[in-house]
C-alpha cells in the first residue's frame, strides 16, 4: 500500500433509504486507488443494509469526478501499489459489484464527470447533471485508453459514431448535449441534483422509473456490417491523423470486440488492451508531458516562498502589431481592461481591427456569441499617448526589435506607471537587462514572450534577469494562467529557451541541403517524425526576414557554432520572401497549398559556391533516422547548454517548452525526454563524429559530453545548476 492516503469516500444514509456516497479528493476528485477501495467498502456496506433501498453517487464541492488519477500508475511502476489485476476495477467493481447490484444506484453530476468519472457515472442506472457540467472521455490524450468500460458503455449510450468522436478527439459535450444524446437522464438546476438524484435512485428501487445497466443496451448501436464500416472509417482516419500512435487503434479494437462479441468480451478485450497500452512509449511519454505541463508553475526560490498574486485588473500593450493585438485579444477574452498603445491614428485603427477580426473569427466559428463579441470588445481601448498609464497594473511592451527604441519606451513607462506596475516586453530574442538600461525599476522588468499568434499558441515564456523580483514572477504566472497559457519561468539569455533550443534546427537543415540532402526529403522525414512542419516550411511561413533577423542574432552571439547559409539571402535577392510571396522553398496557391519548385536547385548551388562547400556524397543518400538524427541532434545539444547554464530551471520546462512553442511531438515526450529515450551516449558518440568531419557547428558541448561519457540521462538534474538560479 502507498504511504499515505489519496483522496477517500463518505456515506450518510438519509431518512429516505438513500445512501448518498460523495467522493472528496481535491481538485477534482480524482478516482484514486484509495478513492476506489472506499467506493468499493461503501458499496458493499450500502447493499448488505436493510435499511438501504437505493444508492446516489455525487462529488465534493461542486464536481464529480475529473477521472483516473494517473500518478496510480507511478505507484505501480515504484513498486508502492501492487498492480490490480486486468479486468479488477472494470469488471469486477464497476460492472460486476455496481451495476450488477441488486440496489439501483444514480450519479448526481455537477462541474465535471471526465474520464473515470464520467466510466462511474454510466456504470450507474442514471445520471442527473447540472447544467453546463462537461462530460467526456479525454483519456487518449494522456496516451491511455478509457479503462473502466468507456469503450463499451459509451457507444450503448449515444451510439457508435459519436461515441467514436468524443473518444477520438477527446472533446467532452456539455451537459444539455449529454441531455440529448442519451447519456444523461435530466439537467436540473445545481442546488436540485441531489434530491433529484435520490428520488430518481428510489423510483427506480420502486418500479417508476426504467432500471437500465448501459452495458447491456443494444437500442443505440447499429447492425454489424455497418458497425464495421463506421469503425473502418475511424481507423483509416487515426492512421491518417496519428501515424505515430498506437493506442488509439487498440482502443477501437475493444469497441469492435464489445459489438462483435457481446460486451463481456468487449470489458474483457479493453481491460487486455488497457494493461498493455501503459507500457508503450508514446504512453510514457504523454504521461511525461501531463505532470510536467502542471509543474512549470513550481519555480524553486519563488513559488515556495508563500507569495500572493497581486490582482492585475488593467494592462496596457504598446504596439497593435500581429503580436500586440494577439497579446490583447488573450487578455481580453479573460476579462482584463487592455489600453491598445499605437504612434498614429492609422496604427491604432488597424491595431484593433486586428483584435476585432481575432474575435469575429470566433463569432463565425459559432465559439462566440455576438453579445459576447460586443462585451469583450468593450474591454478594449485605444490610445495615442501615456496618460492613461496611470492606473495600470502592467504594460506589456510588443514593439519591433530595435533596441534603443524600447529602452525610450522603458524609460518613459518609468514616468507615467504607478510603483507596482508591472513593466514586460515581449521580446523574442533582446537581452532584457539592455532593454531595462535607462530605468531604475529593474525588480519590475520581466520578458512576457508570446508565440504567434498570441491568443492561439499555448506557451507564455517568463523571462527573469537577476534583478526581477519573485513576486512579479508569481503575478505574471497567475496571469498566464488566467488567459490559459502554459507559462515557463527561464533565464535571460539570446532566445531565451525555445528560440535558443530551436536555432540550429533550421541551421543543421541549411547545412544538409548544402551539402546535397534534398530539402524536400528533409521536410517529408520531419513532418513524418512528428513536427507539424518541416523546416523549410517553416521559414516560408515565419517570412525570410524574420530568419534572418532571428539567424543574425545567434550567429552574433554564438558565432562559434552556428551555420552561415547564404541559401535565404539569395532567395531574397530575387524576390523570395516566404509564403507571404507565394515564393520561397515552396510556390503557394490562393488556398496557401504548398508545392515544391523545382528553381530552389539553382539558389542552393549559388550558395554551395558562395560557402566554398561541395555535395557530399553520404549526405546525398541519408535515410530518414538519419536526417531526423543530424537536424534534433544539435537542438539536443544546445538545450543541454540551456539547462546547464540554469536558463531552465528543470529539463521538464524545456520539454514543455518545445512542444508548446515549436510543436515538438507531445508523443515523443519532448526534445530532452526524447534524447534520453535514445541515450546520451549514443548522441554524444554521434556529434561527436560530425564535429570531426564537419566542423563545431556539431561539437558536443561540455555537459553533453560529460553526461554521455557515463550513459547518464541528460533530464537529471544538477544541484550546481540550482545555485546559478
Amino acid at each position: 500500500m502507498a504511504s499515505r492516503t489519496k483522496g477517500k469516500t463518505t456515506m450518510e444514509v438519509g431518512g429516505d433509504g438513500v445512501a448518498v456516497v460523495t467522493i472528496i479528493n481535491p481538485p477534482v476528485n480524482s478516482l484514486s486507488f484509495d478513492v476506489l477501495d472506499n467506493l468499493k467498502s461503501n458499496y458493499e456496506e450500502a447493499l448488505s443494509r436493510n435499511d438501504v433501498k437505493a444508492i446516489v453517487i455525487t462529488g465534493e464541492k461542486g464536481k464529480f469526478s475529473g477521472g483516473f488519477d494517473i500518478s496510480g500508475f507511478g505507484e505501480v511502476q515504484k513498486g508502492t501499489r501492487k498492480e490490480p489485476k486486468v479486468g479488477y476495477l472494470s469488471i469486477d467493481i464497476l460492472t460486476d459489484l455496481f451495476e450488477a447490484a441488486r440496489k439501483p444506484s444514480v450519479a448526481a453530476i455537477d462541474g465535471l464527470a471526465l474520464g473515470g468519472g464520467l466510466e462511474l457515472a454510466m456504470a450507474c442506472h442514471a445520471r442527473i447533471s447540472a447544467p453546463g457540467a462537461q462530460l467526456g472521455l479525454p483519456e487518449l490524450q494522456l496516451g491511455v485508453i478509457p479503462g473502466f468500460g468507456g469503450t463499451q458503455r459509451l457507444p450503448r449510450l449515444v451510439g457508435l459514431t459519436k461515441a467514436l468522436e468524443m473518444i477520438l478527439t477527446s472533446k467532452p459535450v456539455k451537459a444539455e448535449e449529454g441531455h440529448s444524446l442519451g447519456l444523461v437522464d435530466a439537467v436540473v438546476p445545481p442546488a436540485e441534483i441531489l434530491n433529484a438524484a435520490r428520488r430518481w435512485a428510489l423510483d427506480i428501487a420502486e418500479r417508476r422509473k426504467p432500471w437500465v445497466c448501459s452495458v447491456l443496451k443494444t437500442d443505440k448501436l447499429p447492425p454489424l456490417g455497418e458497425a464495421r464500416e463506421i469503425l473502418k472509417f475511424a481507423r483509416e482516419q487515426t492512421r491518417k491523423q496519428a501515424p505515430n500512435l498506437k493506442h488509439p487503434l487498440m482502443c477501437l479494437e475493444a469497441v469492435e470486440v464489445g459489438i462483435v462479441s457481446g460486451p463481456r468480451a468487449g470489458l474483457e478485450k479493453e481491460a487486455q488492451v488497457g494493461s498493455q497500452v501503459v507500457n508503450l512509449d508514446t504512453t510514457k511519454s504523454l504521461i511525461h508531458v501531463f505532470f510536467s505541463q502542471r509543474g512549470t508553475t513550481k519555480v524553486p526560490g519563488v513559488t515556495d516562498r508563500g507569495l500572493v498574486p497581486r490582482k492585475i485588473k488593467k494592462v496596457a500593450i504598446i504596439g497593435g502589431g500581429l503580436m500586440g493585438s494577439g497579446i490583447a485579444t488573450a487578455l481580453i477574452l479573460s476579462n482584463y481592461s487592455v489600453i491598445l498603445k499605437e504612434v498614429n491614428e492609422k496604427f491604432l485603427e488597424a491595431g484593433i481591427g486586428r483584435v476585432k477580426a481575432n474575435l469575429q473569427s470566433r463569432v463565425k466559428k459559432g465559439r462566440m456569441s455576438q453579445e459576447k463579441f460586443e462585451k469583450t470588445m468593450s474591454l478594449l481601448k485605444g490610445s495615442l499617448d501615456y496618460e492613461s498609464f496611470r492606473d495600470v497594473d502592467m504594460v506589456i511592451e510588443a514593439v519591433i526589435e530595435n533596441i534603443s527604441l524600447k529602452q525610450q519606451i522603458f524609460a518613459d513607462l518609468e514616468k507615467y506607471c504607478p510603483q507596482h506596475c508591472i513593466l514586460a516586453t515581449n521580446t523574442s530574442t533582446i537581452d532584457l537587462n539592455k532593454i531595462g538600461e535607462r530605468t531604475k525599476s529593474q525588480d519590475r522588468i520581466v520578458g512576457a514572450h508570446f508565440f504567434s499568434p498570441a491568443h492561439v499558441m499555448p506557451l507564455l515564456e517568463i523571462v527573469r534577469t537577476n534583478r526581477t523580483s519573485p513576486q512579479v514572477i508569481v503575478d505574471l504566472l497567475d496571469v498566464g494562467k488566467k488567459i490559459k497559457k502554459t507559462p515557463v519561468v527561464v533565464g535571460n539569455c539570446t532566445g531565451f529557451a525555445v528560440n535558443r533550443m530551436f536555432f540550429p534546427y533550421t541551421q543543421a537543415a541549411m547545412f544538409l541541403a548544402e551539402r546535397g540532402t534534398d530539402p524536400y526529403l528533409i521536410d517529408r522525414a520531419v513532418s513524418k517524425f512528428g513536427m507539424p512542419m518541416g523546416p523549410f516550411r517553416l521559414c516560408d511561413l515565419v517570412g525570410f526576414g524574420v530568419a534572418i533577423a532571428t539567424a543574425t542574432q545567434f550567429i552574433e552571439n554564438f558565432p562559434e557554432r552556428t551555420n552561415k547559409s547564404m541559401i535565404i539571402p539569395l532567395m531574397q535577392e530575387d524576390k523570395r520572401a516566404g509564403e507571404a510571396t507565394r515564393k520561397g522553398f515552396y510556390l503557394y496557391d490562393d488556398k496557401r497549398k504548398a508545392k515544391p519548385d523545382p528553381e530552389i536547385k539553382k539558389y542552393i548551388e549559388k550558395a554551395r559556391s558562395l560557402s566554398g562547400v561541395s555535395l557530399d556524397p553520404k549526405l546525398e543518400k541519408l535515410s530518414e533516422k538519419e536526417i531526423i538524427e543530424m537536424t534534433f541532434f544539435p537542438v539536443v545539444n544546445e538545450a543541454c547548454r540551456v539547462f546547464a547554464e540554469g536558463i531552465a530551471v528543470k529539463a521538464a520546462d524545456l520539454d514543455i517548452a518545445g512542444i508548446m512553442g515549436m510543436g515538438f511531438p507531445p508523443y515523443r515526450g519532448g526534445i530532452m525526454f526524447w534524447a534520453d529515450s535514445i541515450g546520451s551516449k549514443y548522441i554524444h558518440s554521434k556529434l561527436d563524429e560530425w564535429s570531426k568531419t564537419y566542423g563545431d557547428f556539431f561539437k558536443p558541448c561540455a555537459f553533453l559530453a560529460e553526461r554521455g561519457s557515463k550513459g547518464a540521462p541528460l533530464s537529471a538534474p544538477l544541484e550546481q545548476t540550482r545555485s546559478r538560479l
